[in-house]
């Protein structure tokens, strides 16, 4: 696995929008901007970051815009600006060789899955799950602390948190008030090498060119494959089926356990028969360990997931610890 070098003090940040632009939301790029700053870095941004369209531009400017911040020196890491829905239009535009040629830490949360997860299984080279740039705020919590000591390469543990906002709460700027209970049928600890993202599109990228997950998962299998999952708008029987869907892939072979996070849009499919997510992982992962209600995706506060890293969760009486090893 590589390990791109991580930031230090007057570095400089590229911001890419593969997927939508921020030009709806230019107060909140600034503040994140200001942020990054006053952490001592400079930033770089890219032509379509401003846009104001959900497709910032052309899926192949997009591409074109990511690699010019890959081959330029001056940029050390790279931060996907938003979320989306068409990130995946970009998948057959990007310069994967440029990429293996100029390995740099590349960071994103929902949409960006679809250049963080083929970078890290098809690549090795190891990615960050959890803030685009645009997500930076001043009057920030731990997460954030988590996530900006993980930039400079301090691994701190990161510790599951007492309260958390839905996504709907967020964007109706209500409070963190819900009480967090990460959910297992037992007290456990899981280690093995970390990969996931967000559900909806990794489901999307099974049986492509670019799917290179069974080859990832034979490299690493005497670490064994801990699987972390952000559910952001399937329903329970979606999530069971991509989850079955997996199984039949081959992707749960060496399996040591799987994260899920809170679902974003929680929802029961179906009028006349009751099927929760609960059911949905009891019987797609059946005797594989695994733990929900995480502090895992699109509701806050959240942790920061390290692709290829080698990962230790522990939990106990609905709460635990999330440790990364390069």
């Amino acid at each position: 696995m590589i390990y791109p070098e991580f930031l230090k003090k007057g570095d400089t940040i590229g911001i890419c929008a593969l997927s939508a632009g921020t030009g709806d939301k230019l107060e909140e790029l600034e503040e994140s901007l200001s942020v990054l700053h006053d952490e001592g870095y400079l930033t770089k941004e890219t032509g379509s970051v401003r846009s104001k369209r959900k497709r910032s531009a052309s899926a192949k400017t997009r591409a074109r815009e990511l690699d010019s911040l890959v081959k330029d020196d001056e940029v050390k890491m790279i931060m996907l600006a938003a979320g989306g829905d068409v990130q995946m239009e970009t998948v057959p535009f990007i310069d994967y060789d440029s990429i293996a040629k100029h390995p740099k830490w590349i960071m994103g949360l929902s949409d960006p899955t679809n250049l963080l997860f083929p970078v890290t299984t098809m690549l090795d080279i190891a990615t960050l799950y959890g803030f685009n740039g645009a997500a930076f705020t001043k009057d920030h919590g731990k997460e954030q602390d988590y996530n900006l000591s993980y930039l400079k390469g301090d691994l701190i543990t990161q510790r599951s948190f007492s309260r958390y906002q839905t996504f709907l709460d967020a964007i109706n700027e209500n409070n963190i008030t819900h009480k967090t209970e990460w959910q297992a049928k037992e007290d456990m600890r899981i280690h093995g090498r970390c990969i996931g993202g967000c559900l909806d599109v990794i489901e999307k990228l099974i049986g492509t060119k670019y799917d290179h997950v069974n080859d990832f998962i034979d490299r690493y299998r005497d670490d064994g494959i801990v699987w972390y999952f952000d559910n952001f708008a399937m329903s329970a029987y979606s999530t069971y089926l991509t989850l079955l869907q997996f199984r039949m892939a081959g992707y749960f072979r060496y399996c040591k356990g799987v994260l899920i996070g809170r679902t974003a849009f929680p929802s029961i499919a179906g009028s006349d028969v009751i099927f929760d997510y609960e059911s949905a992982y009891k019987l797609a992962l059946k005797d594989i360990p695994y733990i929900t209600e995480m502090d895992i995706g699109h509701t806050r506060p959240r942790m920061t997931m390290i692709n290829g890293a080698l990962i230790d969760v522990t939990y106990k009486n609905h709460k635990g610890t999330v440790k990364f090893h390069l």
